[in-house]
């Protein structure tokens, strides 16, 4: 026998140890090189997936922020219009008496929601003001004075701050005929979306058409142009301070560095005089997130590692054996491991995947079916309002103020009702909270028909009512019940669009329920199962959303009655509103 070889006490011959050291090296080393070239891949992978999902969030965040700023600015602008007709601002600076005109704008304030309002008689001086400091102060070189003198249109206007930051006001110039008053000037506080934008892990500013910052959640970089502002202070410092500001944001790092970044810049135009909003995202959690699955990963190769060296630990023969048995176990156990760690990694990226997109479907149709519901609920004022516009127009072309004065009474009372049936969309989901109380349906019936009176007029549509003499109360909310009469009657003027003779035959009645039947001689409903379900409608592509029924079918429910349709036995739809009638003399229990 060799000097080389040596004999086992089972009898097999095995060679000395040097061929065997270098294959379990090109072992290791294959496996380490495994590791880092997996390590490498997985970092660079899941870090573009975690940066895209946060850029996504952060362009989701900016158009949210723009879309709030762009409908601030737009609810404000109609104001000075409507305060430069009131009658009672036009007699107090006609007559100079403004003893009550302070009182009349702080009335209005309140309902408007603007930060002040301030009354400029023609010398420039505050004569009236939310603001009692402000009462006698000269405005007569401020911009919004002048542009509004010279002009019949409504002035935006932004002015430095003494203090810092800016105003934003809007002013209008108030005439009496053909003599020029004063100016009204209403002034916008857009400074709470500053104190808004600081609660999230974002630096975000403003800036106008010439590039100046107007608003931003860093003080100091107001009245700057972006490139110095960010020189004065870095958009990390400005995050910094933001996360510090806000108490629920106060766990997170100081700084997130990735890849030499520290932020991510992302822009977008704001639709109004040239503005532009940036935003300064930080990479906050990305790193913790990768790191976790690289963790994850290295602790798998580190568990390879262990078991090879462990397997270099036998050196005998007897040992050898023993080993082989042994080896074979743990090279099984170790395929399992590895299908298990697999297959978990793969499970928890699907699940991290399908609960992002989950995540971002549910909050993308929660903002579409609100979108829609508000333009839908809202299009009947405003058709409304703009048909009592036109008239109150021509009413104050031919002289006759008076007149006109009542169609701004009935644009006011639309105003309130668009404002109250907002709120009700932003409470939908919260379902028995509202308070309950006697609604006589004939005055809710009549209500409704006044608001459907422009469509009514144009169409030329028979109306036939018939209705008992004595008054049918029900324990609900009138508001609700006039939105679901609106929509059965809208819905019966459309059905009847392809008729030559509209007929919309409307009958109240009370027994042991209060129903009202809305009955159209239009061609009728074809699918019953999908009529109550939200975004279903048979009309043109423009003309509704499909929310109508649904809507006006969970107010009835809510209110403990029932909607049902169905098809007139000489043609056309029949709609049945059925709520649980109020005895009088009853107590209403909610």
């Amino acid at each position: 026998m060799s000097t080389k070889d040596k004999t086992s006490p089972l009898g097999r011959i095995w060679p000395r140890n040097r061929p065997m050291r270098w294959s379990i090296r090109l072992a290791v080393g294959a496996v380490l090189s495994m590791a880092i070239v997996t390590v490498w891949v997985t970092n660079d992978l899941l870090t573009d997936r975690f940066t895209a999902s946060t850029r996504s969030r952060a362009e989701l965040r900016l158009a949210l922020y723009g879309g709030n700023l762009l409908s601030e600015l737009r609810r404000n602008a109609i104001v000075p219009q409507l305060l430069a007709r009131d009658p009672t601002l036009i007699g107090a600076l006609d007559s100079s008496d403004f003893s009550r005109s302070t009182q009349r704008l702080i009335s209005f304030v309140e309902e408007i929601g603007a930060e002040s309002l301030m009354l400029l008689d023609l010398d420039g001086r505050t004569v009236a003001a939310t603001d009692r400091n402000r009462l006698g102060a000269q405005h007569r070189s401020e911009p919004y004075f002048v542009d509004a003198l010279r002009s019949n249109a409504t002035i935006f206007s932004v002015i430095p701050r003494e203090a810092g930051g800016y105003r934003f006001t809007y002013s209008r110039r108030i005439e009496n005929g053909s003599n020029v008053l004063g100016v009204i000037v209403v002034e916008v506080d857009l400074q709470k979306f500053e104190r808004a934008w600081a609660g999230v892990s974002d630096a975000v500013l403003v800036t106008d058409s010439q590039g100046t910052i107007i608003l931003a959640t860093e003080s100091r970089w107001r009245g700057l142009a972006e490139a110095e502002a960010i020189r004065r202070e870095p958009p990390q410092g400005a995050i910094d301070r933001a996360i510090r500001a806000t108490a629920d944001w106060a766990t997170l790092p100081a700084e997130a560095y990735l890849r030499g970044e520290a932020v991510m810049r992302l822009e977008s135009r704001i639709p109004f005089h040239g503005w532009r909003m940036t935003s300064f995202t930080t990479y906050s959690s990305v790193r913790e997130k990768v790191n976790a699955v690289l963790a994850m990963e290295i602790m798998g190769f580190a568990i390879l590692a262990a078991l090879a060296f462990y397997a270099l630990g036998r050196k005998t023969a007897l040992r050898m054996a023993l080993f082989q048995r042994e080896s074979a176990e743990l090279r099984e156990l170790n395929a399992r491991l590895k299908r298990e760690i697999s297959e978990r990694e793969r499970v928890q990226e699907t699940l991290a995947v399908t609960e992002q997109s989950l995540a971002q479907s549910s909050k993308l149709a929660a903002l579409g079916e609100m979108s829609a519901a508000v333009s839908h609920e809202l299009n009947q004022p405003l058709a409304a309002m703009k048909t009592y516009l036109a008239g109150a127009r021509l009413l104050l072309r031919r002289n006759r103020p008076d007149e006109a004065l009542s169609s701004f009474g009935r644009i006011d009372d639309l105003i309130e009702r668009m404002g109250a049936i907002t709120r009700q969309l932003k409470s939908y989901a919260r379902k028995g909270s509202e308070s309950l109380s006697a609604v006589d349906m004939g005055e809710a019936l009549a209500s409704s028909l006044t608001m459907m009176e422009p469509q009514l007029r144009h169409r030329q549509v028979q109306i036939t009512r018939i209705l008992p003499d004595d008054p049918v109360l029900v324990m609900g909310d009138r508001l609700r019940i006039e939105q679901v009469m609106v929509n059965l009657l809208r819905n019966a003027l459309d059905a009847t669009k392809t008729v030559d003779d509209p007929e919309v035959q409307i009958i109240l009645a009370a027994g042991e329920t209060a129903t009202l039947t809305v009955r159209d001689n239009g061609d009728g409903v074809e699918d019953f199962e999908s009529l109550f379900e939200p975004f279903y409608t048979t009309k043109q592509p423009g003309d509704g959303v499909g929310l109508g029924l649904a809507i006006s079918s969970g107010i009835v429910s809510d209110l403990g009655g029932r909607l049902t349709a169905r098809n007139g036995a000489n043609g056309g739809a029949v709609f049945e509103m059925q709520l649980p009638i109020l005895e009088t003399g009853s107590e209403a229990a909610e």
